[in-house]
C-alpha cells in the first residue's frame, strides 16, 4: 500500500512513522522544506511533549469534543507516547503540573530523532505544497501538488489549523476537506491572549504568579473556568497560562459578554484581607493610599486596582471611610475586565473548529465521505488545554489514523 501523508508537523510525522513501521510505502509532503516547525517552537522552544496523566485526565482537558477522542487515546495514552520518545532517542523529564518534556529542554531534539526515524523507516519527503486529494468511485486516488500528481491508495491528512502561519499553517488542509464534501466547524483562536476593555497599559509586562482567574459568560451567568495560577498583563489586556486556558471557552466575544475576574490574594478571604488592610493603615496612616499599597501589591498594578475601586490614590490611608477599605479589599478579591477580543489568529496555539467529528470514525480516523482518507491533529474540531495535551491529540489521532481499526 502506497499511503500518503499530508502535513510534516506533529500528527503528519507520527502518522508517517507508524503507518511505515506496518511495512507500508509512504510519501510525506511538506511545504517548508523540513519538518516540524510547529513543534521546535512549543513549549517556548521547549516542546511539552505530552502530560504524564491518566485517561479521565486526558479526557477532562480536551475542551471540544472529548468523547470523540476517548478511543484513540485508549489506544496511544500518554505513557505510550513517552515510551516511543525514550525508543527513538529523547530522554524525558515531567515537571510541575505533569508537564513532559525533552531532558535537554531543545525542542529540536525531538524534531531530529523524529526525522531520523523517519529516515530509518525509508520515508520519502516531497517538498511542495499539496492541492488537491483526487478521488475515484468514492475513494481517494492521488495527491495533487503544485509539482506533481502522487498516487496514493490511503491518504493522511495532517495540516494542522490557522495559527503560526510562519510555520506553514495556511489552512489548506479545511479548503482540500471541504472540496471532498466535509464540513468544517467554526474557526477561531485558541489558547490565546485576550484583549480587554480596561487599560491595562500600566501594568503591561508583568506576571503575576498566584491568581484565581475565573471567567464568566454573563449571557447565562454561568462560570466557564476558575484556576489558580500564573497570568500577565499586556498593553491591550491579559495573557498568560490562565488566560490562555480560559480561552479556550470563550465562544463568539459579543459586547459585555465575558468577563474575567481576578483573585489576586487568594490566600485570603474578604474578612481576613480587611484586617490586613486595617493593620497596615494603623501602622502607615500617614502615607497616601497609592504608597500603602506597595506592602500588597506591585508598583504597576495599584493604579488598575484603585481605578476599579474608585478610591483616590493620593488619599492619606488613614482618611479612607470603611466603605472605601472595603472597596480596595473587594477590588483586590474580584478584579474584572471586560473581554472584547482574542488576540490575531497568529498569535493562537491552536485553532478551535476543523473537519467535524461527526463525519470522521474515531476508531481510524477515517472519513464516512471519502474512503481511505483519514484524519490527524489540528485539522479535526478538537482542541484542549495547556500542558501538552494538544499535542497528545496530535499522536493519538496519527496512530488511529496509521494504523486503522482494532490494530496494536
Amino acid at each position: 500500500m502506497d499511503t500518503v501523508v499530508i502535513g510534516g508537523g506533529a500528527a503528519g510525522c507520527y502518522a508517517a512513522v507508524f503507518s511505515a513501521r506496518k511495512g507500508e510505502s509512504v510519501i510525506l509532503i511538506e511545504p517548508n522544506g523540513r519538518i516540524g516547525k510547529k513543534l521546535a517552537i512549543t513549549g517556548k522552544g521547549r516542546c511539552n511533549l505530552t502530560n504524564n496523566c491518566d485517561l479521565q485526565t486526558l479526557i477532562k482537558n480536551t475542551v471540544r469534543n472529548p468523547s470523540f477522542l476517548y478511543s484513540a487515546f485508549a489506544r496511544f495514552g500518554t505513557a505510550d507516547c513517552m515510551a516511543f520518545a525514550q525508543e527513538i532517542g529523547v530522554p524525558l523529564k515531567t515537571e510541575r503540573g505533569g508537564r513532559v518534556f525533552p531532558v535537554s529542554d531543545r525542542a529540536w531534539d525531538v524534531v531530529n530523532a523524529l526525522e531520523r526515524e523517519l529516515k530509518r523507516l525509508n520515508v520519502k519527503f516531497v517538498w511542495e505544497r499539496a492541492l488537491e486529494i483526487m478521488t475515484e468511485n468514492g475513494a481517494v486516488s492521488a495527491v495533487r501538488t503544485n509539482k506533481q500528481l502522487i498516487p496514493a491508495d490511503k491518504v493522511i491528512l495532517a495540516t494542522g489549523g490557522l495559527s503560526y502561519k510562519a510555520t506553514g499553517s495556511t489552512g489548506d488542509g479545511y479548503k482540500m476537506a471541504e472540496k471532498l464534501g466535509h464540513s468544517v466547524a467554526r474557526l477561531k483562536p485558541s489558547l490565546i491572549p485576550l484583549e480587554t476593555k480596561e487599560d491595562c497599559s500600566s501594568a503591561a509586562g508583568l506576571t503575576v504568579k498566584n491568581a484565581t482567574l475565573t471567567l464568566t459568560d454573563n449571557e447565562t451567568g454561568k462560570k466557564l473556568f476558575s484556576q489558580l495560577g500564573k497570568m500577565t498583563f499586556e498593553s491591550y489586556g491579559i495573557g498568560g497560562p490562565l488566560t490562555l486556558s480560559a480561552s479556550s471557552y470563550i465562544e463568539e466575544v459579543t459586547a459585555g459578554r465575558y468577563t474575567v475576574s481576578l483573585d489576586l490574594k487568594p490566600a485570603l478571604d474578604m474578612k481576613k484581607l480587611d484586617l490586613r488592610l486595617q493593620r497596615e493603615i494603623s501602622e502607615n496612616g500617614k502615607l497616601p493610599l497609592e504608597q500603602l499599597m506597595r506592602k500588597l501589591l506591585p508598583q504597576s498594578l495599584i493604579k488598575i486596582v484603585l481605578r476599579q475601586a474608585k478610591a483616590d490614590p493620593l488619599k492619606k490611608a488613614a482618611e479612607l471611610s470603611s466603605k472605601e477599605r472595603k472597596s480596595v479589599a473587594a477590588a483586590l478579591k474580584d478584579l474584572r475586565f471586560e473581554i472584547t477580543a482574542f488576540r490575531p489568529m497568529n498569535e493562537a496555539i491552536v485553532t478551535d473548529g476543523g473537519v467535524s467529528t461527526d463525519e470522521i470514525n474515531s476508531a481510524d480516523m477515517q472519513s464516512k465521505i471519502v474512503k481511505d482518507l483519514h484524519f490527524a491533529g489540528e485539522i479535526i474540531d478538537v482542541c484542549a488545554l495547556t500542558g501538552g495535551f494538544n499535542l497528545q491529540i496530535a499522536y493519538s489521532t496519527a496512530k488511529a489514523a496509521a494504523l486503522g481499526k482494532n490494530k496494536n
